[in-house]
């Protein structure tokens, strides 16, 4: 109480009892802000060691399958006319990505579902976009009409006649309309 001598050390005790109350409700907040903030980030994204890879634009992570959002690679049974005559430039495009993700970790956003309910997304090998890597070296196209992402990408590859861009080829969008 006021006037005793312990009064001066009661309140300074009752401050540092209220500060450190403060402190701690500050922590559990911050504490509660990153949990929510890495589940949402979690649900956001998937994650996987296993990888199927279906073409040269698709993979599955477990049961999910994932088309790259914004490029189009070819169809898997479709050629290209390579000064060698004709390749199989779907399943070379496979392959490529194959190569790139063999033993290595996953990630991948999921931005949505297509018509097909597939998971639309960009996925990535050791922080490195498997989508700007296939545009990049020519085994893939910037999809424009969805997307305006990779097309500097895809300039850089056609500029330096990379992959599919130094054969005879048909774009996959307008090779799926000759063949259905």
């Amino acid at each position: 109480p006021p006037g005793s001598t312990l009064f001066p050390y009661t309140t300074l005790f009752r401050s540092l009892f209220a500060f450190k109350k403060v402190q701690y409700c500050v922590s559990l907040k911050i504490s509660i802000i990153y949990l929510v903030s890495s589940l949402f980030l979690l649900a956001n994204n998937l994650f996987a060691s296993h990888v199927t890879v279906v073409d040269g634009d698709t993979i599955k992570l477990g049961d999910v399958k994932i088309r790259f959002n914004g490029i189009d690679a070819p169809e898997i049974n479709q050629t290209c006319v390579a000064s060698e005559g004709k390749v199989s430039c779907g399943k070379i495009s496979k392959d490529i990505l194959l190569t790139k993700v063999t033993n290595n970790k996953i990630s991948c956003t999921d931005e949505g579902k297509d018509f097909y309910g597939r998971v639309l997304g960009e996925c990535f090998v050791n922080g490195e976009s498997l989508s700007r890597y296939l545009v990049r070296e020519g085994f893939a196209f910037a999809y424009r009409k969805y997307s305006d992402k990779f097309i500097l990408d895809e300039e850089y590859a056609k500029s330096n006649r990379l992959g599919m861009w130094s054969m005879k080829f048909q774009f996959p969008w307008d090779y799926r309309k000759s063949n259905n």
